[in-house]
């Protein structure tokens, strides 16, 4: 063997104690692999633990860790943007490398991370901060290298995808559902940065500033949450032939990029559609390799520790070679990072699903369709449903795709039309094609 690396492991909540797990349990293939013994020698932690090795120094001196002289790489899973930035920094101003999950602190500052690591010699690398276990930085940084990437789609949020499945199979009511994901566990107290796409939202911007060589814009993604998702409108998507997914795009366009998060409908038999449960899979179109998926395990201690686990190997390789850190943070040179406009809202093209509640009256929907034509909006399907005892009759329409501001007029005319008597509901739809 031919030396030693010194590992820090800021946080041992579940992510920090799958990471001391997997140490432990394949130290012996991780040195064959790496040339290295692999050895962690601070722990960052409020509380003292008894189940660890009594050899790792545990600290709630975070800063000290991260300037200690025996610390080689710097493990940050204790997540938030507060003192994961300060800790982070600091480690890179003591010439450490860093390994993160942490989605929300990158697409909040990821760009000043980034340049500060290069000003100081040493990477930060962050496979666990999208996707969990499913490697979509490498692949899309590495492994699609050589290929000009056109649009990647992505389930890159399991509280969301288990509920929006549990509604699409069980026909169970959004409230219900959240509930039990809160009781196993999939979704927090607080399950605001999940359900309303925040989360989603962070990991997409990484994903696509690494896909278009951009920089981290997190505040240019246009984020819409699932709450509002009826149980009504996946029955009616059902029987149209199609599933809603809450779904993160970006998507490269002649006039800009796309950066949005936000519930769509896909065909039922589009490969997104069968991705089920708290599970998470990226789609990405890319030419000349044309499509491919990435399927697997969005979250949780072995996921998040074997991403975590892999950024430090190639960080432990790199160090022993000639040519250190190959692989620029955002896939493209930090020179060579493009403004490419990101495209606001109502410039945004997809297909919609509309839901119009209306009175049962002669001419409703010849008015309805003739607003959407004079906007230049092409109809797909209709379906329109049985009077219900109040008297208001459903109408959904599917329509082909049309620029966001367009629609935006039609609707405001269709709801000002007197017989319809509640906005009307709106729901993106992609084909992914």
């Amino acid at each position: 063997m031919n030396n030693t690396i010194n590992l820090a492991v800021l946080g041992l909540g579940t992510v920090g104690t799958g990471v001391l797990n997997l140490l432990k349990d394949n130290a012996d293939e991780l040195s064959r692999r790496t040339g290295h013994q692999l050895k962690i020698t601070h722990a960052g932690t409020r509380r003292q633990r008894d189940d660890i090795d009594p050899s790792i120094n545990q600290t709630a001196d975070l800063m000290a860790i991260a300037a200690a002289n025996d610390v080689d790489i710097v493990i940050e899973v204790i997540g938030g943007t507060g003192v994961a930035y300060d800790v982070i920094t600091h480690a890179i101003r003591h010439k450490k490398h860093v390994v993160t999950a942490n989605k929300a602190l990158l697409a909040k500052h990821g760009n000043e991370i980034f340049k500060l690591a290069e000003e100081n010699g040493v990477q930060v690398r962050y496979e666990a901060a999208v996707a969990g276990g499913i490697p979509i930085i490498k692949i899309v940084r590495e492994a699609l290298a050589a290929n000009k990437i056109d649009w990647l789609a992505g389930i890159i949020n399991g509280t969301g995808n288990f509920i929006m499945s549990e509604m699409q199979l069980k026909n169970r009511k959004f409230g219900d559902v959240l509930a039990e994901a809160q009781a196993l566990g999939y979704a927090e107290a607080d399950p605001t940065f999940d359900v309303e796409g925040i989360d989603a939202a962070h990991k997409l911007s990484l994903l696509a500033s690494i896909a278009f060589g951009i920089p981290v814009q997190f505040d240019k993604v246009y984020c819409e949450g699932i709450t509002k998702i009826s149980l009504q409108d996946v029955v009616y998507a059902k029987e149209l032939g199609y599933t809603i997914k809450h779904l993160g795009f970006a998507i490269r366009r002649d006039n800009g990029v796309e950066l949005r998060v936000h519930p769509t409908l896909i065909p039922n038999q589009a490969l997104l559609a069968n991705v089920n449960g708290v599970k998470n899979a990226v789609m990405v179109d890319a030419h000349p390799l044309g499509q491919s998926l990435y399927y697997g395990d969005g979250a949780g201690a072995g996921a998040t520790a074997s991403a975590v686990m892999a950024d430090v190997m190639d960080l432990v390789r790199a160090m022993s070679s000639h040519n250190h850190f190959a692989v620029p943070h955002l896939a493209f040179k930090s020179d060579q990072l493009s403004d490419t406009r990101i495209l606001p809202s109502d410039e945004m093209t997809s297909g919609y699903y509309l839901r119009l509640t209306v009175k049962d009256e002669v001419g409703v929907l010849a008015d309805t369709t003739r607003i959407l034509s004079d906007n230049g909006i092409n109809i797909d399907a209709i379906l329109q449903r049985d009077a219900h005892k109040s008297g208001l009759v459903p109408i959904i329409i599917l329509t082909l795709p049309v620029v966001e501001k367009q629609m935006n007029t039609a609707i405001e005319q269709i709801e000002a039309l007197g017989a319809v008597v509640e906005p009307v509901v709106r729901i993106r739809l992609e084909s992914l094609e």
